[in-house]
């Protein structure tokens, strides 16, 4: 747990150090219990974990994210660790947070090479349109079997539309901006409702 300056209130201390899931990104999660002195296997799903120094991480506990310190992380092979936390030195203390995501801080992600960019990676972007103009940040991207949906809150409603090549027109990947030709009729669909 971090320090509380001094000087000031706990109250606000702890509204300060609440981190959101948006300004995080998941590592992973705790598959179960490994030993009895608290240490747990993880499974990974973010590449190149390994390069990434990790003191600290938050699971997410009810919706929640609360932080833990890492005594040591061991990274078997490519999706699977050992984890030890502090202050979780017990079987016990473990088994309940079996099952839990764990995420980092957005700023220790490694940042993507452009030949390693995917559509998927778009979320984030503000996305722009040819005659709208600016629609707003992509709030998420959802794969279905046939294609990826991205999705925007424009004028207070949630605005769905596909990541392909009819769509997009260009993705400034150092901006941080996908440019798009949404189809005639589409903002109207989901703004006259």
């Amino acid at each position: 747990m971090a320090k509380q300056p001094n000087g000031s209130s706990p109250l606000l201390f702890k509204r300060i150090c609440i981190m959101k899931t948006e300004d995080c990104f998941r590592l992973g999660s705790i598959l179960k219990t490994k030993g009895l002195k608290g240490e747990m296997q993880l499974y990974i799903d973010f590449e190149d974990a390994d390069a990434i120094k990790i003191k600290s991480l938050f699971v997410d506990i009810a919706g929640k994210l609360v932080p833990y310190f890492v005594s040591s992380i061991k990274f078997l092979q490519k999706n699977q660790a050992y984890l030890n936390l502090e202050d979780v030195d017990t079987i016990e203390k473990a088994a309940m947070l079996v099952k839990k995501d764990i995420y980092l801080p957005n700023k220790v992600k490694p940042k993507k090479k452009k030949e390693e960019f995917t559509l998927k990676d778009v979320k984030g972007f503000i996305a722009v349109d040819e005659i709208h103009g600016e629609l707003g940040e992509i709030l998420d991207v959802v794969e279905y079997p046939q294609q990826l949906i991205a999705s925007v809150n424009f004028k207070n409603k949630e605005v769905l539309f596909p990541l392909n090549v009819e769509i997009i027109k260009g993705i400034d990947v150092e901006g941080g901006e996908i440019y798009i030709a949404l189809p005639d009729g589409l903002l109207d669909v989901y703004l006259e409702g």
